[in-house]
């Protein structure tokens, strides 16, 4: 029996279902690209539909009944979902699992440095990624950083249309013939994924300019100093919106 696509067997109807759905995974994915911003807009969610806070229920005494909806957020990584069922947990239960995938570069624990009158955020690979795709593509900075003082920042840079974006440089391509004959595993080592952040110093005499007028920008919107990124936790990610892919927007990308 000749296998057939879902394209050619689903309805005008089924169609249009899958295309509404996929809006709102398009946004899903443009706005949640790294565990904590999953995490987030799932407990918003999750709330939305009908699901409590197992630790509120907790702290409340609160004794769950057959029907109820709880979730439980384990540090902002991960969630779990539970519906109460009717019969006792000794019987089985059903668990459906989902891996919350991003892929990124971490900032290090001491990542701010000037070399060559570039300031650069040094950086570590997560996730199966593809080293050599990352350079020379619009990246955005995601993240949170614990102040000093107690308060939490949330900082989202390169993603609003007026916002700066930040970068992993390349060779040239006539700087490059050594390069291009290496493989692709080798094309980009990890230690080259470093980001520019800018190269005009700040006004005055000194060394590393550069480095410190990007930490007067930073200070000067978020309130953070260099020691706050030892209690930071930033992540490069591509930065734009999830688009839909070819001519008859059958793929997200």
């Amino acid at each position: 029996m000749e296998k057939k696509s879902l394209w050619e067997t689903w309805t005008p109807e089924l169609k249009q279902s899958m295309m509404d759905f996929c809006e709102g995974y398009k946004a899903f994915m443009s706005k949640c690209k790294t565990e904590r911003e999953c995490v987030d807009e799932l407990i918003v969610m999750a709330e939305k539909a009908g699901y409590k806070n197992l630790e509120e229920c907790i702290a409340k005494g609160e004794k769950l009944v057959p029907g109820d909806k709880v979730y439980a957020n384990n540090r902002n990584r991960f969630i779990v979902l539970v519906q109460i069922g009717e019969e006792d947990l000794s019987t089985g239960l059903r668990l459906l699992g989902a891996h919350i995938d991003s892929p990124r570069l971490d900032l290090k624990p001491n990542p701010l440095y000037e070399d060559s009158e570039i300031a650069y955020f040094k950086t570590h690979y997560y996730g199966g990624i593809k080293k050599y795709q990352w350079p020379t593509i619009p990246l955005a900075i995601h993240g949170v950083v614990c102040r000093k003082d107690g308060e939490r920042i949330t900082i989202t840079i390169g993603e609003d249309d007026n916002d700066p974006v930040v970068m992993v440089s390349d060779l040239l391509p006539h700087l490059a013939a050594d390069q291009m004959q290496k493989t692709a595993a080798q094309v980009i080592a990890g230690e080259q994924l470093n980001v520019i952040l800018g190269t005009e110093p700040l006004e005055g005499e000194g060394s590393d300019m550069v480095k410190l007028n990007i930490m007067k920008l930073l200070n000067e919107k978020y309130g953070i100093i260099e020691e706050d990124f030892l209690s930071a936790e930033l992540s490069i990610v591509p930065a734009g919106k999830c688009r839909e892919v070819g001519l008859d927007r059958s793929l997200l990308g």
